[in-house]
Parts: C-alpha cells; sequence; structure tokens
C-alpha cells in the first residue's frame, strides 16, 4: 500500500470518528464501525486492518476501538499470470 493511500484512509477514518464524537461513545463506536462496514468496499476495510496493525497509525481512538466491530474481509486473492 502506498503512503498516500494510506495517508488518505486514516484521514477518512477519522473524518468518520470526528462526525461520531458528539454521541456517547458506545454509540459513537458503534457508528463508526456500521459507517466503515456499510461504506467502504473490503480492499479498503482490508487496508485498515494493516494500518491497524502499526504503532503510531495516526487512527483517532474511536476507530481504533471500532476496529473490533469492523467486518474484516477475506485475504486477497494473489493474481495469476
Amino acid at each position: 500500500m502506498s503512503h498516500d493511500t494510506h495517508s488518505k484512509l486514516v484521514y477518512m477514518a477519522n473524518q468518520i470518528a470526528t462526525f461520531f464524537k458528539s454521541q456517547p461513545e458506545s454509540e459513537a463506536v458503534q457508528g463508526v464501525a456500521t459507517h466503515i462496514n456499510k461504506f467502504w468496499e473490503p480492499r479498503m476495510r482490508r487496508q485498515l486492518f494493516e494500518i491497524l496493525d502499526n504503532d503510531n497509525n495516526g487512527l483517532d481512538t474511536l476507530v481504533i476501538q471500532a476496529a473490533p466491530l469492523i467486518r474484516k474481509p477475506e485475504p486477497a486473492e494473489p493474481i495469476r499470470k
């Protein structure tokens, strides 16, 4: 994953978290997970989990708390030549 893609996904996930911050924490966490599950394609969610595996990933605390509620997609199929 390119650094540019990484930065964009972190930015988008953090924007979602910012939107839900005005709600009680449990609702905010669920809201972040629901939004990502509903609107992010599997490739984006797969990349998000790659980002979550790194310390100092730049993700908002709400995104990190929502991670267990986000559906983890199957690994990508290898490209056949």
